[in-house]
């Protein structure tokens, strides 16, 4: 039976893709990873999006880690990323991920060839035609430069082409009109670490959070209790990792993120070019920030 709305709720970890010192995806590692997220209480996983280094991994790569994911998730939700700039290229990564088991996509709107809000609409509407798999819309416009708007939304929902999407904007004013315009047809998931708590207070069900690759039970608290109408519970709680968030977004993720990792005790290996280890002083305050983690057990 197809992923529908009403399933998709609450944390989302989006995870790294860990690597072996001579760079090759590390199975093993990736399994033990899925692991810890869905043992902490994670709803489901979101493997190989920006956070998993989608576009350095190749075709065979991505599949291999899609099944992995799968097979180790026991059958919750595992909705891979598709950051493919070409309409064909996203429905061959979309078909692939659906023949290797996984409960839906997330979707970038396509950039680079932007299209207008009516060509991102038909995109979407195209896409979900041509894939076997539910749709969630992926919104990151600091890295594509576009956005579909509040109305968009409500009219790729109205299409049936998306059951969710991930918010990943400061926008809050457009937040809000997307929650007004399409809130109810669709699970509406932050992609914003430091607006988490206040999305879920405004309606969101839910995140899916790069951090939560490390700490995911951390985010789960801060779900539970924006959930229940106490932000400012939530707020505090959020807090406590608000140092991780800043550090680990220093340079491109999942950089600075796969570098903390490792000082906290959960190597995951380095990254493929055009990433690199973070430079001297990015590396000194993520050392501090994990001393930090360490002595106030942020777990």
């Amino acid at each position: 039976m197809a992923l529908t709305h009403s399933e998709i709720s609450g944390l989302f970890s989006a995870i790294v893709t860990p690597l072996t010192v001579d760079g090759s995806v590390d199975i093993a590692g990736l399994k033990r990873l899925v692991r810890h997220q869905l043992d902490a209480g994670a709803s489901g996983v979101v493997p190989i999006g920006g956070t998993g280094e989608y576009p350095a991994l190749s075709r065979d790569e991505r599949k291999r880690v899609v099944a992995a994911c799968v097979e180790e998730a026991g059958g919750k939700p595992v909705i891979p990323g598709v950051l493919s700039t070409g309409f064909q290229d996203a429905v061959e990564a979309g078909r692939d991920f659906a023949a290797a088991g996984a409960a839906a996509v997330m979707t970038v709107t396509p950039y680079y060839a932007a299209g207008t809000q009516e060509g991102m609409r038909a995109y979407f509407r195209a896409y979900r035609d041509a894939v076997d798999l539910p749709v969630m819309l992926y919104q990151i416009p600091r890295r594509t430069t576009v956005a579909v708007t509040a109305e968009g939304v409500q009219a790729m929902a109205e299409d049936g082409s998306i059951i969710g999407m991930k918010f990943s904007s400061y926008d809050m004013p457009e937040f809000i009109k997307t929650m007004k315009y399409a809130g109810d047809r669709i699970s509406v998931l932050s992609g914003e670490e430091p607006l988490f708590a206040t999305h879920v207070a405004l309606g969101a069900r839910g995140g899916v959070l790069a951090s939560a690759t490390i700490y995911p039970k951390v985010w789960l608290r801060v779900f539970e209790l924006a959930r229940a109408g106490k932000l400012n519970e939530a707020l505090a709680e959020q807090t406590r990792i608000d140092p991780v968030v800043n550090s680990i977004f220093l340079e491109t993720n999942p950089g600075p993120l796969k570098a903390f990792m490792a000082m906290a005790g959960m190597p995951v290996g380095g990254v493929r070019l055009p990433l690199t280890a973070p430079t001297a002083e990015t590396t000194e305050k993520l050392q501090a920030v994990a001393r930090h983690a360490r002595d106030i057990a942020l777990a």
